[in-house]
């Protein structure tokens, strides 16, 4: 982040789609909820290169579902650096079925 640089804050961006549902598998709400961060970024100018930190909210933490993050955290990012990112493992989210949220801050 360079000094000067203006910092957007995305609040918790959970997997629903665009109608509101969401998938029973995890991988596929991380994918549609980085995708909403996404959309969110672009409605004030910015992209995904521009985030340097994320808070990561998992329903049922484990392995299986961190490789399978890093692995839609790979493809949303590919070569280039990923944002820092804080993992907080949580017994429930806002809505039933919800597995994960994620929060991000990028620098304008």
């Amino acid at each position: 982040m360079r000094a000067g640089s203006r910092l957007l804050f995305i609040a918790g961006q959970g997997g629903e789609d665009s109608n509101g549902r969401l998938s029973p598998l995890f991988a596929e709400q991380a994918r549609q909820a980085l995708a909403n961060v996404e959309l969110a970024l672009a409605s004030r100018g910015a992209s995904l290169a521009q985030v340097f930190k994320l808070t990561l909210l998992i329903v049922e933490h484990s392995e299986a579902r961190l490789c399978q993050w890093v692995a839609e955290a790979d493809r949303a990012w590919g070569p280039h650096m990923k944002p820092t990112c804080t993992l907080i493992p949580v017994p429930r989210l806002a809505l039933d079925g919800m597995l994960v949220e994620i929060e991000a801050v990028a620098a304008l």
